[in-house]
């Protein structure tokens, strides 16, 4: 169904916020994310609390990076929190990357439960031409940058990658079908951008080819949630 395609980020800093969204939006939208903010202002027992308030599946923006070991324990971590899908950073290599998808996989299969989906973070959403190349000194452009990473995803086992939806169509075509894109950066017609560069509509997001939307502030912000998931259901 079209509403499974959005991901709602619980962007919020109380567990109590975190339950209320979840109750409130649980059968409007296919998947929520867990981030940072929610993570280091509420715990881990966030997970389980969201969960029992009807959160039925939980992708974990964890957005790993650090050395291959370290990633690696991280990840078993996270499968035992038995997520959905989480996240680590495609810029951390090869290595850092496989180590994350195997340890996954050996944890989850000792415990006797699903793998989660283990998806690579590109290029983030604000992140400009003028920052990959002033800042960060990445030669070539944002889509350049983002397709040679997402081949080194899929070259690393990862189960997809995290693309703005410019990108989706040269991600598709570099990686075929079953590659997994989740993409962030997606506002309703006449919303604003916020803090994201690099933005479109939800329809235009899915007719290229995105699996998954993140759609955040133009549900939660609304004045009736509810009625704005629906809407974009409908669009998408």
């Amino acid at each position: 169904m079209s509403k499974d395609k959005i991901i709602l980020p619980l962007d919020v800093d109380t567990a109590e916020k975190a339950v209320e969204l979840v109750a409130l939006l649980a059968g409007e939208v296919g998947a929520f994310k867990v981030g940072l903010e929610l993570v280091n202002s509420a715990g881990f027992g966030v997970f389980e609390r969201i969960r029992d308030a009807g959160a039925g599946r939980i992708f974990y923006d964890c957005k790993f990076h650090d050395i291959p070991n370290t990633v690696a324990g991280a990840s078993r971590a996270a499968a035992r929190l038995g997520v959905w899908m989480f996240n680590v950073h495609c810029s951390g290599g090869s290595e850092m990357m496989r180590a994350a998808k195997d340890a996954a996989v050996e944890e989850s299969a000792r415990l006797g439960k699903p793998c989660p989906l283990v998806i690579g973070v590109t290029v983030l959403t604000s992140i400009d031409q003028s920052a990959l190349s002033g800042e960060m000194r990445v030669p070539g452009t944002v889509a350049d940058q983002v397709v040679h990473l997402a081949r080194l995803a899929q070259k690393a086992g990862l189960d997809g990658v995290v693309a703005s939806p410019h990108e989706i169509e040269a991600i598709r075509d570099a990686c075929g079908p079953e590659f997994v894109i989740v993409t962030p950066g997606v506002r309703p017609a006449g919303a604003e951008a916020g803090d994201q560069k690099r933005v479109m509509t939800p329809s235009e997001a899915v007719s290229k080819g995105a699996d998954y939307l993140v759609i955040g502030r133009p549900i939660i912000k609304a004045d009736d949630p509810v009625s704005a998931a629906r809407l974009i259901a409908t669009r998408i």
